[in-house]
């Protein structure tokens, strides 16, 4: 869901995009000839570095889907990826976490303690990494609604949602802003109250 609003705002952007997909049958029948799609898993090293060969930054919206086990695949994943950057002379990447990140763990519900280990695994990572610009995005309830005026905050959240083709355009956009660079970035809807 948010990789593809975040191709669907680098493409209105012009810029060229290469998708890494397990299954590139997932890519939209309207987007597939606008992108190259390389058939790649974050865990094998191998597709990770032809993925991120000549590229001018990278965009990460690691995810289980549905799966809310422990896992260490985003973990994992990153590290492939900041691996193949840093081999590649690629410095900047967006990475999309959870927003419990700015939370006390005792407030963010027992459901989400194994996803949400891994994407703290995921931000160590980001922030022992030497030569990167990072942006790590942390987004709470990602919505269905339509694009609109929304907040962005360093270092908290600033709201409970954020439309995912708001979230998929400042994925896109952070990456050529280096205010964002190396911070963790709250993003919300904005409230309009009568």
């Amino acid at each position: 869901m948010t990789g593809l609003c975040t191709v669907e705002a680098a493409l209105k952007q012009g810029l060229e995009v290469r998708a890494v997909m397990r299954d590139p049958s997932r890519m939209p029948e309207e987007l597939r000839n606008q992108v190259e799609v390389f058939t790649g898993d974050v865990l094998v090293k191998e597709d990770v570095n032809k993925a991120v060969e000549g590229r001018d930054a990278v965009v990460v919206t690691l995810g289980t889907r549905n799966d809310l086990a422990p896992t260490t695949i985003m973990s994992d994943g990153l590290r492939n990826i900041m691996s193949a950057m840093l081999k590649n002379n690629v410095k900047i990447l967006s990475v999309c976490l959870s927003t419990f990140l700015f939370y006390d763990k005792s407030k963010v519900p027992a459901m989400f303690h194994g996803i949400n280990d891994d994407h703290e695994r995921m931000l160590h990572l980001l922030q022992e990494s030497e030569g990167l610009d990072w942006i790590a995005v942390m987004p709470p309830h990602i919505g269905n609604n339509p694009s609109g005026d929304y907040s962005i905050e360093i270092g908290s959240s600033p709201g409970r949602a954020i439309s995912k083709f708001d979230l998929g355009k400042f994925m896109i956009e952070c990456l050529s802003k280096p205010e964002y660079y190396k911070q963790r970035c709250g993003l919300a809807t904005k409230v309009i109250t009568p």
